[in-house]
């Protein structure tokens, strides 16, 4: 009888061992799908300000010079090819019905956004349901900087 007792209680604690590993991995699995994201995120953020330079480089070249006219559009298009991810123009009134992990653009005030997958791992301010980002023109090309001051595990996206 004793025997059977210390057996119940070795199997209960590498039951009790097994669910604390399987937790810990489970909260570090999280935390490697919101890095990727975040990092979906600037390589997207990346190519959207690449395009921008480049298109305002084409302008420049064709007027040879004479002041570039900054052509307020959504740079999504100004992309080779959209990714797949974004869901097209959207006011940020109605940005709950996108779908997280796209992004939209809102043509009334210039920005684009994007809804997290896992907004777990922002830290922002705000509950706002997106993240957004302003299209502004200072001299030369387009822009994108954050609406606001914007945290994902601790670090800025910018």
């Amino acid at each position: 009888m004793r025997w059977q007792s210390t057996r119940a209680a070795e199997w209960s604690l590498l039951v009790v061992v097994l669910l604390v590993v399987m937790g810990m991995f489970a909260h570090q699995f999280r935390a490697v799908q919101a890095q990727g994201e975040l990092a979906a995120i600037k390589t997207t953020l990346g190519a959207l300000r690449t395009a921008l330079v480049i298109d305002h480089l084409e302008r420049a070249v064709a007027s040879k010079g004479q002041g570039v006219a900054i052509a307020q559009r959504n740079p999504f298009l100004l992309l080779a090819r959209v990714p797949a991810n974004y869901a097209g123009a959207f006011e940020a009134s109605k940005a709950n019905a996108v779908p997280p992990g796209n992004w939209v653009f809102d043509s009334y005030c210039n920005c684009i956004g994007y809804g997290p997958m896992h907004p777990f791992a922002l830290d922002a301010d705000t509950e706002a349901p997106m993240v957004w980002f302003r299209i502004s023109a200072p001299p030369g090309p387009l822009q994108i900087t954050p609406v606001q001051a914007y945290r994902w595990q601790g670090e800025l996206v910018n």
